[in-house]
């Protein structure tokens, strides 16, 4: 297996082969940062560097299969430059030579046993252990927070340059001036008359040096202690204001969930527009949503009717009496944490409490199921528990084989493991005959590629087929000793036994394929003597895929990979006792194609004129070439060409086919286009693909209609667009109208089905 690792600036990429599903992230990290030949400092130490996948992080101890990193994906690859301590302490040393003392780190401080003793650390408006109102500036939401220290910040005297809070990040932005207005320095008065004097000094002190408050959320512990700048800091609300003190022009504080209007969300600062009242008891309020706050500029939501009229709040200005642990909590609502009981502590409910009785009754006594992630009373589970188990996981599940396993198989190696990187839908699972735009002759250089392509499905399986319906196809691997091949028949070996490795075992009997496979002769069905087709070409035909594994009991295998070599159907189906000693069902199938055996010198000619050659997935001889250099940009294939493969056989064309093109005036312009890509053989139909795919479903169009602006799109898509009132082309956004005719373009559809036949089936 093998992946693209590339730079988070995109200026770097390597190939990652040699690489197994069960790849830990860590050895990633190691290899990709030894082979990426980065600068000195920044390759001094793996740790400087962080993988990302799918927007995810990579985390330590996690492999390939648990972020399900496909073959040939982008993994992405962030370096972090190591921090250069001088200058930090040359700002240190700055800051005591002005006589500040910077404080140690939030982590360092002393524990205490009281948070009611307010702390005046000698810089900032705040003090430590003060409740505050901190905003999130990733949502623009205000939420309740205790300040934990008071800091200068070290990139200060670093840069000259104060910071702005990104996303819970500080960084410099250049340009701004180094002070924080403020309106308030002086004295202020709260709403119970009291004031507090903020001295010239720490007024002065603030405005000359960036301030840095540590703070910790009172309702998300988790997140630890979090780095804020002053603007998105200020005093604990505290006052509740009426109705009558509500005036436009007004900056408050109101509760407004963005997602879901009706519903309790997360406190927000808004600006009041209109106060309608047609009684005592129905009220309204509009207001326009503040997200970057009063302080500085920022996004606005506008006419936004707010809920909950009772629970408006003033905005505290710096400078209010502090409030600390011994004033009160000064807690406001927020959005329950569980929308289904509204977080009512005595409302049953089986999603945030026990899901047998639904009490929220002795939480100290509940279990957390690993695999639904629902809890349960110890007492409501069957059997009861008498106390809380002291193992961590379950004794029965611990003494299970699987959990004790000493097997050190790497079994993600494998290119079965990999997974389909897309997957075919121009015709169904269920398809029976050759898939369009696939010659006979074709080679995959592995399994997967053959299942990518809709041939043959399965990874590993050699039959792909239902027992109530058929079999579809089918892959001649040579697995059993007395399979015969002569080309265009060969006598297939079914379900029974062999013996594997010397030990005499039989596997479970896979009896559903291989009832599949007998399903396709044209014979009643015989599960005791088999039976023999009447007339073996009205059977259900099967495509045959012949693999390189089967070089060793037949010459007409492929060299390399596995080849498609057409249809084949069953002529008869018997048991008899194979030579490893076992009951084993035989199949004679017969070829029953058109295109000539690839095998034969037509066969071999039309190949050559077809341009077939290997083909290897993207990406697979570069990361060949990682390994040998030698033959590796020589070798034909896929993205590995040197020279191009002249085609020499265009793509015929019947008299009605020709006609229903000349007809479909309407798509006049796509069929000139895909007209030129005759002389490029089966290319013409991805071609075909490609112009006529829906733009909603991606899909080729199934009853297309053509719009007034030269687009085609599925019947049923264009439904759907107009139900969700959207009356425009899906394409161009050209405006249909609301009563506009959805004709279905009947003679484009002709064509479709003719040139992919199948692919209607279940659409």
């Amino acid at each position: 297996m093998w992946i693209q690792v590339r730079t988070i600036d995109g200026k770097e990429t390597r190939i990652v082969d040699d690489l197994s599903r069960l790849t830990k992230i860590e050895s990633l990290r190691q290899i990709s940062w030894l082979g990426l030949m980065f600068v000195t400092m920044y390759t001094e130490n793996d740790q400087c560097s962080k993988c990302f996948y799918s927007f995810l992080q990579m985390e330590d101890g996690q492999t390939l299969f648990d972020y399900n990193v496909g073959l040939n994906d982008i993994v992405q690859l962030l370096i972090r430059a190591q921090l250069d301590t001088t200058d930090t302490n040359a700002s240190d040393e700055a800051s005591n030579k002005n006589g500040l003392k910077s404080n140690p780190s939030p982590d360092l401080q002393p524990p205490t046993s009281s948070r009611c003793m307010l702390i005046n650390a000698g810089i900032g408006c705040y003090k430590i252990n003060e409740l505050v109102d901190c905003r999130d500036v990733s949502i623009g939401s205000w939420f309740e927070a205790c300040i934990e220290n008071v800091t200068l910040s070290p990139a200060k005297a670093k840069v000259g340059r104060p910071l702005k809070r990104t996303n819970g990040k500080l960084e410099a932005e250049q340009g701004q001036t180094t002070g924080t207005n403020r309106n308030n320095n002086g004295l202020n008065t709260d709403s119970n008359g009291a004031t507090t004097s903020q001295t010239d000094s720490t007024a002065a002190t603030e405005s000359r040096e960036e301030i840095v408050y540590h703070i910790k959320y009172e309702d998300y512990p988790e997140n630890g202690v979090v780095e804020m700048l002053p603007c998105n800091v200020r005093p604990r609300a505290r006052t509740l204001l009426r109705w009558d003190q509500l005036q436009e022009g007004m900056i408050v504080m109101v509760n407004y969930n963005m997602e879901t209007p009706e519903e309790r969300g997360f406190w927000f600062d808004a600006e009041v527009q209109t106060l309608n009242q047609t009684s005592r008891t129905n009220k309204e309020l509009r207001v326009k949503i503040l997200i970057g706050g009063v302080s500085g500029p920022g996004d606005v939501v506008e006419d936004c009717k707010i809920q909950f009229l009772d629970e408006i709040y003033k905005v505290e200005k710096p400078g209010a009496r502090a409030l600390s642990a011994a004033d009160g909590q000064f807690k406001r609502k927020s959005g329950p944490e569980c929308k289904h009981c509204k977080a009512d502590p005595d409302a049953e409910c089986r999603f945030c409490s026990c899901c047998v009785c639904g009490g929220k009754q002795d939480a100290h006594m509940q279990l957390l199921c690993d695999e639904c992630n629902m809890a349960f009373h110890i007492y409501c589970l069957n059997p009861p528990l008498s106390t809380i188990p002291d193992d961590e996981d379950c004794k029965k599940r611990a003494k299970m084989p699987s959990a004790n396993t000493e097997s050190q198989r790497d079994w993600g190696k494998g290119m079965a493991c990999v997974g389909r990187t897309k997957e075919c839908t121009i015709v169904p699972p269920t398809h029976y005959g050759p898939v369009p735009g696939v010659p006979v002759g074709t080679t995959w250089k592995f399994r997967v590629q053959v299942s990518e392509a809709g041939v043959h499905r399965p990874h590993v399986g050699g039959i792909h087929g239902r027992s109530h319906d058929g079999a579809y196809s089918l892959v001649l691997a040579g697995g059993f000793e007395d399979e015969v091949d002569r080309g265009d028949e060969f006598t297939y070996t079914g379900s029974g036994g062999r013996d594997l490795s010397g030990n005499k075992r039989i596997g479970d009997l896979n009896v559903f394929v291989f009832r599949a496979l007998a399903s396709n002769c044209d014979a009643p069905l015989d599960d005791k003597v088999g039976a023999e087709s009447r007339n073996w070409r009205a059977g259900k035909p099967v495509r045959v895929i012949r693999s390189s594994k089967g070089r060793r009991i037949s010459q007409y295998a492929p060299e390399e990979g596995n080849r498609y070599d057409g249809i084949y159907k069953v002529v008869k189906y018997w048991p008899e006792v194979g030579k490893c000693g076992y009951l084993v069902w035989r199949y004679l199938l017969r070829r029953d194609d058109q295109e000539p055996a690839p095998w034969t010198p037509e066969g071999i000619e039309r190949t050559k004129k077809l341009g077939l050659t290997v083909q290897y997935p993207p990406g697979y001889l570069a990361a060949m070439a990682n390994k040998t250099r030698k033959e590796a940009i020589a070798r034909p294939g896929q993205g590995g060409n040197r020279y191009k493969v002249k085609i020499e056989e265009a793509f015929q064309l019947s008299e009605q086919q020709k006609q229903l093109i000349q007809e479909d005036t309407a798509n006049r312009k796509l069929w000139d286009e895909a007209m030129e890509h005759l002389k490029r053989g089966p290319s013409f139909l991805c071609k075909l693909e490609q112009a006529f795919m829906c733009v909603c479903c991606q899909e080729l169009a199934f009853q297309p209609v053509t719009t007034v602006c030269s687009h085609n799109v599925c019947k049923t898509c264009l439904h759907r667009s107009f139900r969700a009132e959207v009356y425009t082309c899906p394409a161009c956004r050209h405006d249909l109208g609301k009563d506009y005719a959805m004709s279905q373009n009947q003679t484009l559809q002709t064509l479709l089905d003719q040139f992919f036949p199948g692919y209607s089936k279940g659409r």
